[in-house]
């Protein structure tokens, strides 16, 4: 394939970003996908359909199996595996958000009440143990060891993100770089591994593996940290989930970090008092996003993710112009751009 290696913007029109070439593009293949999903999270125990349905059929952006369907696109692929590997990515996915539900203690998910607040932590846990099941059923389904690979081992390195996550909670000396080494486990990693496998089922080189790999990772990457500064500066309609659950559950994410790097003595009393779990009140996360605003840790943490974004449209520009590439750079473009 002949590079192409002038970087891409960032920023291509005065129009807001939007999903939709994305959604376009892998339409008709998510119609697939999104059968697969149905079938195989069926079961003869009801309360499997019934508690896996409630999640996934909650309106979420299918972000990670949609980049290996066009990912795919990209490249040209004309056969069907990736329609099984792109369910098998979104049950991993699904499987660890039920995990997380039932860590944090969600009550809102995709703005519906959260799974575990229906069905209760031990059937959430047990659910995602199953989804986690089929998603491996599906890529030994797949017969290539390299595939198995790179999803199993994206799925242990989620796992240690999240450990990692648990054990930063509640640490105001969380630092930085720590941050985003847990945001690379626990999010970058699948977004790069959906993205990868479809490089391996194109058989394409080893280059243009590594380079949807790196688009993947640096969208993930951004796609968290504007999660991130989302819960400081949306509403629960937008959100989809409780405005300020970072900031009760003590979880050192970039605006805070940042917001505690830059304050006084006397706002680091605060933070230092907050992240332990004394100042939780409404009144008090008001007040920790008067000082997010006052110290301009939100606008950081987006200026941040628009770098990552850019190394991730960057990455795509040794494929050739087509209509696959504009619109995974505009997904990008996108995922930085949004309020939800």
């Amino acid at each position: 394939m002949t590079a192409d290696v002038v970087p891409l913007p960032l920023r291509e029109t005065d129009n807001p970003a939007t999903l939709d070439p994305i959604l376009s593009l892998t339409a008709t293949a998510m119609n697939s996908v999104n059968s697969v999903i149905l079938e195989r999270m069926q079961s003869e125990i009801p309360l499997i359909p019934a508690l896996a349905g409630h999640l996934i059929s909650g309106g979420g952006k299918r972000m990670r199996p949609m980049l290996t369907l066009a990912g795919a696109e990209l490249l040209g692929y004309q056969g069907a595996r990736h329609h099984k590997l792109a369910a098998a990515v979104e049950f991993i996915h699904t499987a660890t958000l039920l995990h997380d539900d039932v860590v944090d203690g969600s009550d809102l998910r995709r703005g519906k009440e959260a799974a575990n607040i229906i069905f209760g932590n031990p059937a959430t846990v047990l659910v995602g143990d199953f989804l986690f099941s089929r998603a491996f059923e599906l890529m030994v389904e797949d017969g290539s060891l390299k595939v198995l690979k790179i999803l199993s081992g994206a799925s242990a390195i989620i796992a240690e993100g999240e450990v990692d996550q648990l054990t930063a909670q509640r640490q105001i000396e969380t630092s930085e770089e720590r941050y985003l080494s847990i945001i690379g486990s626990k999010t970058a990693a699948l977004f790069a591994a959906a993205s990868r496998i479809s490089a391996v089922v194109a058989e394409r080189p080893e280059a243009e593996e590594q380079a949807l790999d790196d688009y993947g990772r640096n969208l993930g990457i951004a796609f968290q940290l504007v999660d991130d500064a989302i819960d400081y500066d949306s509403d629960e309609a937008e959100m989809g989930k409780a405005k300020g659950d970072d900031f009760r559950e003590g979880k050192m994410t970039l605006p805070v970090i940042l917001a505690y790097a830059r304050g006084t003595d006397e706002e680091r009393s605060f933070w230092r008092d907050a992240i332990i779990g004394h100042r939780s009140s409404d009144e008090d996360l008001a007040h920790a996003v008067e000082l997010i605003g006052r110290h301009e840790a939100v606008s950081a943490t987006r200026d941040r993710a628009r770098h990552f974004a850019q190394r991730a449209i960057d990455a795509l520009a040794i494929f050739p112009a087509s209509k696959a590439r504009d619109a995974m750079v505009q997904a990008a473009q996108f995922a930085v751009s949004r309020g939800y």
